[in-house]
């Protein structure tokens, strides 16, 4: 786990520093062209269990290969084990996160998505006895890649799709499998996480239509105003 974490830093300060010396020829500032939105569904199936889930989300292109944001999750999970004790149990949860997407290539992406999310347990156990609403709260480091279809240079929309694997593996996460020995915890695993959604740029569609009236404007040669032929 350690070893994931130290590479995925390693990898955003190359990047980091790659982007730095990009911007460096760019214009400095805020540029609303740079905000986006979006949204991903969350699905992932095991042994005895189900998690489904959505994940809207806000952020900002700080570079080219970089995005930052912060999200909001809610998700759904659904466990049974029909081997030993025939219980189940369901969550709910809901949580905020923050995330960072960095793009080694325009179609593919390492993304780190951090989120504190509370929950609501309902255990029934396998004689049909149901217990009361247990809550908890637990961190999640969500770490993976995925693919960006769609993304090009001066376009901020496309449809994604990622794996996910949350590396803190808090038994009280919903996207880890706790596995028993009895009552005693002995083991929590990682479970895939798959995400699809889109992406969608809030500002640059009406900004490319303005860059398409300048163009036809003037003369991409040499930027002088091109003139206009009346027919009497």
């Amino acid at each position: 786990m350690k070893q994931i974490i130290v590479s995925l830093v390693l990898a955003c300060i190359v990047t980091s520093v790659f982007a730095q010396k990009e911007n460096e020829e760019k214009q400095k500032g805020f540029k609303k062209e740079n905000l986006f939105a979006g949204g991903s569904i969350t699905a992932s199936f095991y042994s005895g269990g189900t998690i489904l889930g959505a994940n809207p989300f806000f952020g900002y292109k700080l570079a080219n290969p970089i995005d930052v944001g912060v999200a909001f999750n809610y998700t759904y999970m659904s466990a049974r084990d029909y081997i030993d004790f025939n219980d189940k149990y369901n969550q709910n949860v809901l949580g905020p996160g923050v995330f960072t997407r960095i793009y080694p290539l325009r179609f593919l992406f390492l993304e780190g998505q951090f989120e504190h999310n509370f929950t609501n347990i309902k255990y029934t156990d396998g004689q049909g006895v149901q217990y009361p609403t247990t809550h908890e709260d637990a961190n999640s480091f969500l770490v993976g890649g995925g693919i960006a279809e769609g993304r090009r240079p001066g376009s901020n929309t496309f449809f994604y799709i990622s794996l996910l694997f949350d590396v803190l593996k808090n038994p009280n996460s919903p996207y880890v499998q706790n596995v028993y020995e009895g009552n005693v915890l002995v083991r929590t695993d990682m479970i895939p996480i798959l995400r699809a959604g889109i992406n969608i740029a809030l500002f640059q569609g009406k900004n490319k239509h303005t860059e398409n009236n300048n163009n036809n404007n003037y003369d991409r040669n040499n930027g002088h105003r091109q003139p206009r032929y009346y027919n009497d």
